[in-house]
């Protein structure tokens, strides 16, 4: 089922767009249907990648805190990092 979108965009714009459209036999309906489908097929796309990543990554790095607070942990990195 089709729902009706209002939009505000420049005048020049929507000329060029509809000029567009014609030019390529489309309707500018569909034109911004397929943009908007796009970025969501593009955003979809990331989040699958980074979650593989970050499945490709877990368990890579050991939990040494023993329950410290992160900020003592990260006191004692840089301690030890400017102290060596």
């Amino acid at each position: 089922m089709n729902t009706k979108l209002t939009l505000s965009i420049k005048r020049s714009v929507i000329e060029d767009a509809k000029r567009y459209a014609q030019e390529t036999d489309r309707s500018l309906s569909s034109i911004v249907e397929e943009y908007l489908k796009s970025l969501s097929q593009a955003n979809s796309s990331k989040n699958e990648t980074s979650l593989k990543i970050v499945e490709e990554l877990r368990g890579s790095v050991k939990d040494k805190s023993n329950g410290q607070d992160y900020k003592d942990l990260l006191k004692e990195a840089l301690i030890e990092k400017h102290t060596n």
